[in-house]
């Protein structure tokens, strides 16, 4: 189980994240970005997973500038909330509240940023602005293509689906083949497709992309 710690972004603005701590010496940190969907349980068991394998891992309450504590699950009206909510929401806000994020990971070593459908984009955001991030790696990030022309400051490794409209894997591959620094993998499935809680789970691409992050990790920040 993990703790809820309160950071303290840049501007002043309060909030929220999960921590979960591994048994013994972080060999380092990941920041853990949520979907639309909040810090619910996927995100908080994902962060648990990431903590079973040896690194202080948080994950900040993206939302918390609009809405405090939301979470939710995945039906239709679920999703329009979180749609609701995400464009609401300034991408200069959400990448300040992961730097406030990636400053209290700091405590664990380096520094990886992961992010998950909208926070697949954050994620890319992250390691384009934010100096110090050993490297990034977002899932299915699908505005990384409208920013495709910021360059990342740090290794990246992507991971998109080829039955995917968000982003349309064409596009994915047009804004990954911009940067040498990036690394891209795509699998024969849909958005979202490492969730197990949603209808678009792909249990083996879930496993391989989760299989290559770690030893992305490994390579990254735990040597």
């Amino acid at each position: 189980m993990g703790e809820k710690v309160e950071l303290r972004a840049a501007d002043g603005h309060r909030l929220a994240a999960y921590v979960a701590r591994p048994k013994g010496t972080p060999r380092g940190a990941v920041v853990v970005v949520q979907e639309i969907f909040g810090v619910n349980r996927h995100i908080r068991a994902v962060t648990d997973g990431f903590a079973a394998d040896g690194y202080l891992a948080v994950a900040p309450a993206l939302f918390d500038r609009i809405q405090r504590d939301y979470e939710t699950g995945y039906e239709p009206e679920d999703i329009a909330a979180g749609r609701a909510l995400k464009d609401g929401t300034r991408l200069d806000d959400s990448v300040r509240d992961v730097s406030a994020a990636v400053e209290f990971a700091r405590a664990g070593g380096e520094v990886a940023v992961v992010g998950y459908c909208w926070g697949g984009t954050v994620a890319w955001l992250a390691a384009t602005r934010i100096d110090g991030i050993a490297c990034a790696v977002p899932y299915y990030g699908g505005g990384i293509p409208e920013y495709a022309a910021e360059a990342p400051r740090c290794p990246v490794l992507c991971h998109f689906g080829d039955k995917d409209t968000s982003p349309a894997p064409d596009a994915a591959r047009a804004a990954v083949a911009k940067h040498k620094s990036v690394t891209a993998h795509f699998y024969p499935a849909g958005h979202g497709f490492n969730c197990d809680l949603r209808g678009s789970y792909h249990e083996e691409s879930a496993k391989l992309a989760r299989e290559r992050t770690i030893a992305f990790l490994a390579k990254k920040i735990g040597s």
